[in-house]
């Protein structure tokens, strides 16, 4: 999606979802705050600056949502519902799940994981 991510991931034990996701959004926040900047120049961070006494850029929103997903029906349903978020008219970025390049559904469909990065949900 142009203007978010879905991520469904298990943080592992002895590991606390806080300390994880501080983690995730601190460090994705300054790797796409570079790319930008290298891509499309310091103006183009004009929308993201809020010149806040710890950071410049504010890229993610504060409050991330997260939901625990306890039952494998509610999981396989989130899972669905992430698959099929980039074929939606409003987004238009695929026809069918399968397109979008950043999702797992190629990999749930058989045709592999181009950045090594999934696990099957049968395997967690």
């Amino acid at each position: 999606m142009p203007n978010h991510i879905h991520l469904i991931w298990r943080i592992q034990n002895g590991f606390e979802l806080e300390t994880v996701q501080r983690d995730f959004l601190k460090f994705t926040a300054k790797a796409l705050v570079e790319k930008i900047k290298a891509e499309k120049g310091e103006a183009a961070l004009e929308l993201l600056y809020v010149g806040l006494k710890d950071r410049k850029y504010q890229v993610w929103k504060r409050n991330s949502m997260s939901i625990d997903l306890i039952t494998e029906k509610f999981f396989k349903q989130k899972l669905e519902y992430v698959h099929n978020n980039p074929c939606q008219p409003h987004w238009n970025l695929a026809q069918h799940q399968t397109e979008y390049r950043y999702s797992s559904a190629s990999y749930y469909d058989g045709l592999g994981d181009e950045f090594g990065l999934v696990t099957h949900m049968e395997e967690l």
